[in-house]
């Protein structure tokens, strides 16, 4: 005996609640399977347990993708500002940090609780702890086998996130699927990660482990963030490192300018002419950490020695080597420690109004699976919510 749904949507994360939701709205008989124990991990985990869950200005500059177009139709259907009115109707308190993030005050149990309550209709089952064995496609729609459990279906939705945090249980299982149907799936890698160095690189840099410095950081095609940069033990993390690691390509170098608030040029000027006898180190102490100025001067990055006897050439290239210094990261720390997944599902394959595969109807795509990667910032829940509402009016 075959339990029958209209739709049945894998994973229950933040896009595949939202789009139960919205599938419930709408009176279809909804299914939602999940390998996990309990809905909504990723999100409970996200911006240290409050949950960064959109921004005050998404556009689809803030998206990698491999059609940057693709996003502009989700994101106008559903808004950030459409769910940030969800977020006030369930009177959820939130704060705007820097770069118009907005983060729950209390705790991203919050946004949970919120996708759960809009499920609880009626014509929407959730089911933990489901393992998937097959699906095929009928002329009616899908049958999949959920643990022993036949089923069909006439839509079928794929929302099983990336391969980020596979302690969280991250797995290629969406991709798979895209594959069984003959679905191109873009190479995929870790995105919004740390950066790791070379064996000197990270010896050297180690002990200023948990220094934080505003930086800029650019790749070589020419995106540049700026942000705080962390030193860590294993390389460099920070937010301006975790953004251009979306864009660096592995054997390339970065440049990172230390001092994007200053002028050191002015500085060094001006020290000169007042305190002509101040050494090099003693004057950039007013504008960077003194543990990090006696790495450089280690690494001979810069010359410690008082100003007055510094040369024009040495005064300009300590300039040089503070706004433009190069770092060759060995690579990243890999999905381990990644916010999200590059690469996915190719959208070339799919709606950009309804997010169905073109070429299997009934077949739907949502979140972090297909080949769309944001910014961090809240960008990446947005994506969710928005691609998730969209499937949502047409599964």
């Amino acid at each position: 005996m075959k339990e029958k749904f209209d739709v049945v949507i894998i994973g229950a994360g933040a896009a595949g609640l939202m789009c139960a939701a919205e599938a419930g709205r709408r009176n279809r008989k909804v299914l939602v399977l999940d390998h996990a124990k309990k809905p909504g991990r990723k999100i409970l985990i996200s911006g240290g347990g409050r949950c960064n869950f959109t921004n005050y200005d998404v556009s689809a500059h803030n998206y990698l993708c491999q059609n940057p177009h693709f996003v502009k139709s989700a994101l106008s259907q559903y808004t950030n500002w459409d769910f940030i009115a969800l977020v006030s109707k369930y009177q959820i308190e939130f704060e705007e940090r820097s770069h118009g993030q907005l983060f729950c005050l209390d705790s991203a149990k919050d946004i949970v609780n919120m996708l759960l309550s809009e499920c609880d209709q009626k014509n929407i089952t959730q089911r933990y702890q489901q393992d998937i064995h097959i699906i095929e496609k009928t002329d009616s729609g899908f049958t999949l086998m959920a643990n022993t459990t036949d089923i069909e279906c006439e839509s079928l939705v794929v929302a099983t996130g990336g391969l980020s945090m596979p302690k969280l249980g991250a797995t290629p299982f969406g991709y798979k699927v895209a594959e069984q149907f003959g679905l191109p799936v873009i190479t995929t890698t870790a995105g919004l990660v740390p950066f790791t160095l070379h064996s000197e690189d990270k010896k050297d840099f180690a002990e200023l482990s948990g220094i934080a410095v505003p930086a800029e950081i650019t790749t070589q095609d020419g995106t540049s963030f700026k942000e705080a940069l962390l030193f860590t033990h294993r390389g460099l993390s920070g937010p301006s490192v975790l953004q251009v690691s979306s864009y660096w390509k592995a054997g390339q170098t970065v440049s990172v300018n230390l001092v994007p608030e200053t002028d050191i040029q002015t500085l060094l000027e001006r020290s000169l002419e007042k305190h002509p006898n101040q050494t090099l180190k003693n004057t950039l102490s007013k504008v960077l950490p003194k543990r990090l100025i006696e790495v450089l001067i280690e690494r001979k990055l810069i010359v410690d020695k008082p100003l007055k006897q510094l040369t024009p050439k040495e005064l300009k290239q300590v300039e040089e080597n503070l706004e433009n210094w190069q770092v060759l990261p060995n690579g990243t720390e890999g999905y381990r420690t990644a916010e999200v997944t590059l690469g996915g599902v190719d959208t070339d394959t799919l709606s950009s109004k309804t997010m169905e595969c073109k070429t299997v109807s009934g077949l739907y795509f949502v979140g972090e699976v297909m080949d769309v990667t944001g910014w961090l910032g809240g960008y990446n829940f947005q994506w969710a919510w928005s691609s998730g509402y969209v499937a949502g009016q047409w599964v």
